[in-house]
């Protein structure tokens, strides 16, 4: 099995480009790639678009953050494709002041987007906004009388995911709920950096428990920050 290579987090951050379609694993910033975040926002590309679950934690009166929140304070994207923004007030902010152009998709509609593009499908039809704004410029499919919306598959420039485990090949196992959405993206994407905690040797990882097979994974990073 080929080895793919192992890079620094700063090496990550320099194969994102501005204007690129970003897509991070995390929820609530736990799977997320935090050294890598960390890296591209020291490197301080704009203009980017996040596919995100949410935009990580940011509170205005405290100042915490995580996860993607430290490129969301950055005003790192030019738009962000997400589930909610509730638990990060700044990017409600620049949404109010028009600063940052916000979509927010249903959680199961964007986990499915990025599925189906993942499978090469052009997209599906869902039930979920049917009669709300979600519906609004969308094409609706009546099925047995009930209609549906089609939703196109969405996919990316890179993905940044994050794994428990990781061998040299790029076999990924994931820590319980921190899989949220890392497993779709890996799919979805030109370019996949997988952020490890615990680097492996090829072989050590049983197949039986490989969650990202290694043919999706182009980069490998050995995570220095676990938590931020």
């Amino acid at each position: 099995m080929v080895e793919k290579p192992i890079i620094s987090a700063a090496e990550a951050a320099a194969k994102i480009n501005e204007g690129d379609v970003v897509m991070v694993g995390g929820f609530m910033a736990s799977g997320s790639p935090h050294s890598v975040i960390e890296a591209l926002k020291a490197k301080g590309t704009k203009n980017m678009v996040l596919v995100c679950n949410d935009c990580g934690v940011h509170n205005l009166k405290t100042g915490q953050q995580t996860g993607v929140a430290h490129l969301v304070v950055d005003k790192a994207f030019k738009k962000v494709i997400v589930s909610h923004i509730g638990l990060n007030q700044e990017i409600q902010r620049q949404m109010n002041a028009g600063e940052t152009e916000v979509q927010l998709v249903p959680q199961g509609t964007l986990a499915e987007q990025i599925r189906a593009f993942g499978a090469g499908l052009g997209g599906f039809l869902t039930p979920t906004g049917v009669g709300t704004e979600v519906q609004d410029g969308k094409q609706v499919i009546n099925v047995n009388n009930k209609p549906y919306l089609l939703e196109v598959g969405l996919g990316g420039d890179v993905a940044l995911i994050k794994a428990k485990k990781g061998d040299k090949a790029g076999n990924l196992v994931y820590a319980g709920n921190a899989r949220n959405f890392n497993t779709l993206m890996a799919t979805a994407n030109t370019t996949v950096i997988a952020e490890v905690e615990e680097l492996v040797e090829v072989g050590e990882i049983d197949p039986n428990e490989v969650q990202t097979p290694s043919i999706f994974v182009d980069f490998i990073v050995k995570a220095t920050r676990l938590e931020q």
